[in-house]
């Protein structure tokens, strides 16, 4: 997987240049999700609006603001109210980030316009791609074409996630 993250400046011409170009709209989604002390990268639990399901989230990736390769593995909780019961007794919870997030599709990448509680408003770009070198070369000239063609200024590219901004 490779990602790109930039604070956004105006989300309502980002999302008409999205539309513009032809971006498909997926949605626009609750999400809270909840971080958790962990002594290697990241990991969240991720509830949804009106969804019955949550998600256990834990990726790995680099701190740069350029399009970085990200190691993501997923688990769903069918039962997220009795799993936090268990989880928030063993555990220890680093920051919790709420957020409503719009995606969008547009060649193969999502696009996430986020409005971020106490952060504001930002865009990621996900891309999944090949180990391939050559792939993942052309991938992330695709992050970067996008990126200008939604005019990005690179001064906000973020190289953190959310839980690091909100501290």
């Amino acid at each position: 997987m490779l990602e790109l993250k930039a604070k956004l400046e105006n989300p309502s011409a980002a999302r008409s240049k999205l539309l513009q170009m032809g971006a498909k709209y997926v949605g626009r989604f609750h999400q809270t999700d909840t971080y958790i002390n962990v002594p290697k990268g990241r990991l969240k639990l991720r509830e949804v609006k009106d969804k019955t399901e949550a998600e256990l989230i834990y990726y790995e990736r680099e701190d740069i603001a350029t399009p970085k390769r990200s190691s993501v593995s997923i688990v769903p909780i069918p039962q997220p109210e009795v799993f936090k019961k268990i989880l928030f007794q063993m555990v220890e919870v680093r920051n919790t980030v709420r957020k409503v997030r719009e995606i969008f599709m547009y060649e193969g990448v999502q696009i996430h316009l986020d409005d971020v509680s106490e952060l504001g408003y930002y865009v990621e770009f996900e891309q999944a791609t090949s180990e391939d070198e050559d792939q993942q070369k052309k991938d992330i000239l695709k992050l970067e074409r996008i990126k200008e063609l939604l005019s990005i200024d690179p001064r906000n590219l973020e190289e953190l996630s959310y839980s690091d901004l909100i501290g």
